[in-house]
């Protein structure tokens, strides 16, 4: 692949527009600008995650491919009309996360964000990923975007939620559990 972008400060976005992989310019400040945005967050909180684990960590191969599709999600929203996803991402994230929650033990409490940085950080990518959700459903309101884009969202959310206990059981920590100051502490 060749160089694709040769000079990055272009001022063409000066004027409030920025321009779409089919060459069309919308508003920075359009539903799908904002989606984008949204993924590209998303990326870059997975990126943290995987800076905050050690390389070797067998859950680095994982978090490195979702972190190019989001990249190809990313480059799907730039595109009106095109598709970069297909059905065998769904399979790939919903296998994952079937195998990270067979080494759980069944969830019967709520639990809150924490136990562990690295499982903070989970947290963090499940709650932007939601947001990035919803910035897309935004979208689909107003124009046609593949339907399979927010279902990949939707899983990956969840097998972040599945992560977080992963990891925040990790060298014998402890998910942390929500406690009502209102509940009866016998109960």
């Amino acid at each position: 692949m060749g160089n694709r972008l040769s000079k990055i400060a272009t001022r063409t976005g000066d004027r409030g527009e920025t321009g779409l992989g089919d060459g069309s310019r919308v508003s920075k400040s359009s539903e799908r600008i904002h989606a984008i945005g949204e993924v590209d967050e998303l990326n870059s909180w997975v990126g943290l995650l995987r800076a905050e684990l050690t390389g070797d960590d067998e859950l680095q191969p994982l978090l490195h491919q979702i972190q190019h599709d989001l990249f190809d999600l990313g480059g799907e929203l730039s595109v009106p009309g095109f598709n970069a996803l297909n059905e065998a991402l769904l399979t790939d994230i919903e296998n994952q996360l079937e195998i990270l929650n067979d080494t759980l033990p069944p969830l019967k409490d709520f639990i809150l964000p924490g136990g562990s940085r690295a499982a903070s950080l989970a947290h963090m990518v499940r709650t932007v990923c939601r947001r990035a959700e919803r910035a897309l459903v935004a979208l689909t309101e107003h124009e046609d975007i593949s339907g399979l884009s927010l279902q990949y969202l939707n899983r990956l959310s969840d097998l972040m939620f599945v992560m977080a206990r992963v990891l925040a059981r990790r060298d014998n920590g402890q998910e942390v559990l929500w406690q009502s100051r209102y509940q009866k502490k016998d109960q």
